[in-house]
């Protein structure tokens, strides 16, 4: 079984090593086209603002997702979606960076002294900037000039950052819909569990490691 599974992930692998990573970019702008779509068709409901600014946030949110998968997905199965992990992440942080504007432009009007009140009284709006500003860096040094510059370990530690902006965001949905539905649940759950996975993946190298240093 299991030289069956490697065979099929050589396999994978092998067609995965000959697509560029550009289509990915295309991929990523569907939800947004879709929005769009929404918009010309009118089908944002009474308060089209509320709309895209959910929708977009949780675009944002399930490609962070995306992002937190391949790790685990190559542990499991053999297969490598790692060249394209860095797309992925850039259009988590362009759906967050817009989900931001939204808020800030559309629905808040710039209206500065309630924006700051709001950041700081609101505790599921402190939470969604802390995952903004955590992507931010990760979004500038999401280029192989600035793993160069920083060293790879360096430039691998900062990243973790993910971690942090994905945990941030999912607890940002859940707490912003009140009603409890399922969905924000799914998605905080799904963050939580691949959170925990890498957690103990972690401990158990830590635990290799020190058994071979005995």
């Amino acid at each position: 079984m299991a030289l069956v599974r490697v065979a099929v992930a050589q396999a994978v692998n092998g067609r995965l090593r000959r697509i560029p990573v550009w289509p990915v970019y295309l991929i990523s702008a569907l939800p947004f086209l879709w929005l769009v779509w929404q918009g010309l068709s009118d089908g944002m409901g009474a308060d089209p603002v509320k709309f895209l600014e959910r929708h977009v946030g949780k675009f944002g949110l399930i490609f962070l997702i995306l992002g937190l998968c391949v790790t685990p997905l190559r542990r499991l199965t053999g297969i490598s979606l790692i060249k394209f992990r860095r797309a992925v992440g850039l259009a988590a942080f362009a759906y967050v960076l817009l989900h931001f504007s939204i808020w800030l432009v559309l629905d808040i009007a710039l209206r500065w002294g309630e924006i700051w009140a709001d950041i700081i009284k609101r505790p599921y709006i402190t939470i969604g900037m802390i995952g903004l500003l955590a992507m931010a860096p990760l979004a500038v040094t999401s280029n192989n000039l600035s793993v160069r510059r920083m060293g790879a370990a360096t430039w691998g530690r900062l990243h973790q950052l993910t971690y942090l902006a994905a945990f941030a965001g999912a607890l940002h949905y859940l707490i912003l819909v009140k009603a409890w539905p399922i969905k924000p649940i799914l998605y905080f759950a799904a963050v939580v569990l691949l959170l925990a996975v890498r957690l103990w993946w972690s401990r158990q190298k830590q635990r290799q490691a020190a058994r071979l240093t005995a």
